[in-house]
């Protein structure tokens, strides 16, 4: 066995550090991708807030306890949290994380929350000068457009981490390059009418109202156009995918955007293959309906969520229980905890619930992951966010789109026309406010459902083609897999970048202790 004598000083891990955003479908996969990061022999730390620190925190502590079993060849790091205090702008105290903004308060809050990230750049600041060895890398989401000067001011390269697929990247990519709004005909206003993504690989189209138009909403266009002129300044982007995913967008970032990027996922996957003993980790809801699922048939159950942010009117969620009730299928539906059932629940579907046995409802949290792999899944109603749509793809699932705002209508675009693994609802407006949303019918979920799980042509097609997609998404994250390779390859680019003189910091009077002696500030 080698040893390493006094004259031969050990080389140090790669240090990165992560900031993810407020936001729990942000904050998880950050986490997760940390995770991947620390097990191949990376020291990770994550700058969060005290709120936020608790949301990553399970799964900060099952990588670590699974990283006790790290190899003398790759040994595992732990995964350390640095928690500062969320900046005081006014909001209420617990207020740190998007979800309270629109199940509570709502918009009028959310300018305040915006200035609070723009304040986390002194504490970011504070820890990279205080980091002895210092920091080889950061992670930091795009929503912090402040993230790469600073990185910079301290000689640290700066990735870029979103949380989005690279399709939806090309297709921002592509409405803010082009503003396809800007080439309709003035006097189309048909806000159904459909609407070319120019310069991508496929022929993607989306309607009026699902795309950003500068006209209608031009703050938020001029901080989209901020936030990508600074990812552009930056080192590279990490994402939470594989190349066998999408594989023509990743040639198009590379070639077309002229973007680097590291598609290190699927990262709950890894997460997941990891640690498979935690399970349920002793919680009651999980324990119980993971029950409830091994009394199933295979394929039987269809799995309804979406998501922590998305939120249903009464009426929205009448027609969602009276379609899953005309499909006929056993059912698994997870309900955010806002909504009252006594004003939405129709008449029969609690009588199911009682005393069929066909459903079972969670309201909040729930083990997706665990939930999409058991047998007894046949299908997934979704609003297609991206942690949900990869995490399908990984445990074999099929989907039924339901896309609300932003990338989740790309996400549809990739599911059903470019992957070919689920079939669409038909949601037509993008917004994310209840009181704005279409009230899709009974009759059409049912149609959808049954479309994606009954023993038909296309439903076999589906299910054939999602298993392919989850082999490839498994043997991506083993050695020697695309997800696998670029791990490697980015830790040896930044490791090898400790020798150029440009990286050395600069003098900086400003020192404070060293990061692992401050594992929380006042």
């Amino acid at each position: 066995m080698a040893t390493t004598t006094r004259d031969e000083p050990q080389q140090q891990p790669l240090r990165i550090l992560f900031l993810p955003y407020f936001a729990p479908g942000h904050l998880i996969p950050a986490a997760d991708m940390a995770a991947v990061f620390a097990a191949r022999g990376a020291r990770c730390t994550i700058l969060t807030t005290p709120v936020n620190a608790d949301i990553i925190r399970p799964a900060v502590d099952r990588a670590n306890n699974a990283n006790l079993h790290g190899t003398e060849s790759a040994p595992a790091m732990a995964i350390d949290i640095y928690v500062v205090p969320f900046p005081d702008v006014g909001l209420p105290p617990g207020f740190e994380n998007v979800r309270y903004m629109t199940q509570s308060h709502g918009p009028e809050y959310y300018g305040k929350f915006l200035h609070a990230a723009l304040l986390l750049r002194e504490p970011f600041d504070r820890l990279l000068a205080a980091s002895r060895p210092r920091v080889d890398a950061v992670v930091t989401d795009s929503f912090f457009t402040w993230s790469p000067d600073a990185a910079a001011a301290h000689g640290v390269p700066r990735l870029v981490f979103l949380g989005i697929s690279v399709f939806a990247r090309s297709c921002f990519e592509s409405t803010l390059r082009n503003n396809p709004l800007e080439a309709c005909p003035d006097d189309d206003e048909d806000p159904d009418a459909f609407v070319l993504l120019p310069g991508l690989p496929h022929r993607v189209e989306l309607r009026r109202r699902q795309i950003l138009d500068p006209r209608k909403r031009p703050l938020e266009w001029e901080f989209y156009e901020s936030a990508s002129a600074a990812d552009q300044r930056s080192f590279g982007e990490v994402f939470n995918s594989f190349r066998e995913l999408e594989p023509g967008y990743v040639e198009h970032l590379h070639t077309t955007l002229g973007r680097r990027a590291w598609l290190v996922g699927p990262v709950a996957l890894a997460a997941d293959s990891r640690d498979a003993s935690a399970a349920t980790g002793g919680d009651d809801i999980a324990e119980s309906c993971l029950r409830w699922l091994e009394e199933k048939p295979a394929g039987s159950v269809v799995y309804v969520s979406f998501g922590t942010l998305t939120t249903f009117s009464p009426a929205e969620l009448a027609e969602i229980a009276r379609g899953i009730d005309l499909s006929g299928k056993n059912f698994l539906w997870v309900i955010s905890g806002t909504e009252s059932s006594s004003e939405w629940m129709p008449e029969g579907v609690a009588e199911l619930l009682a005393h069929d046995d066909r459903g079972f409802i969670i309201r909040g949290w729930a083990p997706q992951t665990l939930i999409l792999k058991h047998s007894a899944l046949g299908g997934f109603v979704t609003h297609c966010g991206w942690n949900s749509v990869l995490e399908a793809v990984s445990a074999g699932v099929p989907m039924v789109t339901w896309p609300r705002y932003g990338d989740q209508f790309h996400n549809e675009k990739l599911v059903v026309e470019v992957l070919k693994v689920g079939v669409s609802v038909g949601a037509r407006d993008s917004a994310a406010a209840i009181d704005t949303h279409e009230v899709i019918g009974a009759e059409v979920i049912t149609a959808s459902i049954k479309r994606l799980m009954d023993d038909s042509v296309e439903g076999n097609a589906l299910r054939k083609k999602v298993q392919e997609l989850r082999t490839m998404a498994t043997k991506a994250l083993e050695k020697g897999g695309s997800s696998y390779n670029d791990v490697g390859r980015l830790m040896d680019e930044l490791m090898a970048r400790r020798s150029c003189p440009e990286q050395l910091l600069g003098n900086n009077s400003s020192r404070v202790p060293p990061e692992r002696a401050i594992r929380e500030e006042p």
